[in-house]
């Protein structure tokens, strides 16, 4: 169910890649989700759910690793976090 909505938010929002834009975000209050990739790593996770619990914002953990997000939002560099 993830993937889809990921998929429905790269035709429909402005995305943030990268996971220390992402937590700026979310303090400042302008994020919705958060999707993460399968490899992240588990200190960038923790903190993100962290930041997430606390401004009650749905993380999605994807079965795709950064490769793969990448091709699936069309980038040419590794991605691990996405938000919108």
């Amino acid at each position: 169910m993830s993937l889809i909505s990921l998929k429905k938010a790269l035709k429909e929002q402005k995305l943030t890649y990268g996971a220390n834009v992402t937590i700026k975000n979310i303090k400042r209050g302008v994020v919705k989700e958060v999707f993460l990739a399968s490899n992240t790593p588990k200190k960038i996770k923790d903190d993100l759910k962290y930041y997430s619990k606390i401004a009650d914002i749905t993380v999605s953990e994807l079965k795709q690793n950064g490769e793969e997000l990448a091709i699936i939002c069309k980038k040419n560099f590794l991605v691990s976090v996405v938000s919108y």
